[in-house]
C-alpha cells in the first residue's frame, strides 16, 4: 500500500472524511484530478505561467499596457541591454502575451493579451503575507 492510500485509510477511518470505500474513493479522486485539466491545455499554460515569473517581464507588461513602444525606448525605460531585452520579448511573444510589428527597421511591441494585465492588477490587490 502507497503512503498516499495509507494516509487516506486514515482519513476515511477518522471519520472526518464522508467515504465508505477507500479503494474507491481513491478511483474518483483521481478520475477528479484528471477531469480538471486538459492535458494537452498544461504545456502551454506552464509556459505562460512560467514567463510571468520573472519580476523584468512583469515590468515589460506594464509598460507596454501603458504603449505600444519600440525595443530601444524598452531598453531606455528599463536601463537593459538589447539583446537582453528582446530576449525577454522572445519569451512574452512566444506564449502569446505581446505582439510585435515592423516598421523598416524598427520592431513595436504591444500586448496582445491585454487581459494579463488584469490578472496581475488582481493579484496585487489580493493579500499576499
Amino acid at each position: 500500500m502507497s503512503v498516499s492510500n495509507a494516509r487516506l485509510r486514515r482519513l476515511v477511518s477518522s471519520g472526518i472524511c464522508k467515504a465508505e470505500n477507500v479503494e474507491k474513493y481513491a478511483t474518483e479522486l483521481k478520475r477528479l484530478a484528471r477531469s480538471v485539466y486538459d492535458e494537452n491545455l498544461l504545456s502551454p499554460m506552464e509556459r505562460f505561467f512560467k514567463a510571468l515569473g520573472d519580476s523584468t517581464r512583469l515590468k515589460m507588461i506594464r509598460i507596454l499596457s501603458m504603449k505600444e513602444m519600440c525595443v530601444c525606448e524598452i531598453m531606455v525605460a528599463l536601463e537593459m541591454t538589447q539583446p537582453n531585452v528582446s530576449h525577454h520579448l522572445e519569451i512574452l511573444e512566444r506564449v502569446g502575451i505581446v505582439k510585435k510589428r515592423k516598421e523598416g527597421k524598427w520592431k513595436f511591441y504591444s500586448l496582445a493579451r491585454p487581459d494579463v494585465v488584469d490578472l496581475l492588477k488582481n493579484f496585487a490587490k489580493s493579500d499576499h503575507s
